[in-house]
């Protein structure tokens, strides 16, 4: 991963039906939080460490953009995005139910290391040609979620508008768009997949976490 990471945002209930398996209200506007740079880890057939001992881990893949120049007012995602990959947003599921409970922050629950893995740069074709072909993430091969960015509740556009008038966007900053439905726990073992269309961007197994049930 040779590009600088510098601000990780990340847009929160933009699929309606994610929202909907959750239990949560789709939001009226872009619900945005950050995950510290050092959650990012490259995704390339690796093996990935994660919390053994806070209760449920669940994965939710995404559309990762990154910000190849300052954000002025007015300028297109298509002038402002260099590369994309696909990334997970790891989450600590039981620990984000009791933090939103009392209403803290979500760091706790999403910010851990490893917890932003995101696959290798691909460029970035511009937004008609990302919406021609969908994301998907297989779970031990078998399909567990599949996306596009033209299901998202906010567009890519309204994002970056967003992010960029409320808190600035410059070079090396990133974006995690969103995850479709289909979100779930991951186990010590389990191997994850991304593609986009047909092309496969990155892998990794999980060397540490949750143990299965048996």
């Amino acid at each position: 991963m040779s590009k600088v990471i510098s601000n990780v945002y990340c847009v929160g209930r933009n699929y309606r039906l994610h929202a909907e398996e959750l239990g949560n209200e789709v939001p009226s506007e872009p619900m945005i939080f950050m995950k510290p740079s050092h959650a990012v880890v490259s995704m390339n057939e690796g093996e990935l460490v994660l919390p053994e001992n806070s209760g449920e881990v669940h994965y939710e893949a995404e559309l990762v953009i990154r910000i190849g120049r300052r954000y002025e007012p007015g300028m297109t995602v298509d002038e402002l995005v260099d590369v994309m990959a696909l990334g997970i947003d790891f989450t600590l599921r039981d620990v984000q139910s009791e933090i939103k409970k009392k209403g803290h922050p979500w760091t706790a629950a999403k910010g851990f290391r490893n917890s932003a893995p995101i696959t290798p740069y691909i460029a970035f074709p511009g937004i008609e040609e990302t919406a021609a072909e969908d994301f998907t993430l297989l779970l031990n091969e078998n399909l567990v979620q599949r996306g596009n960015i033209s299901d998202m509740i906010f567009s890519l556009q309204q994002i970056v508008d967003y992010v960029g008038e409320r808190y600035g966007l410059d070079e090396g900053d990133h974006i995690f768009t969103g995850t479709p439905a289909g979100v779930g726990p991951i186990y010590s073992g389990d191997k994850l997949e991304l593609s986009y269309g047909s092309r496969l961007l990155g892998s990794c197994e999980i060397l540490k976490g949750p143990a299965r049930a048996k």
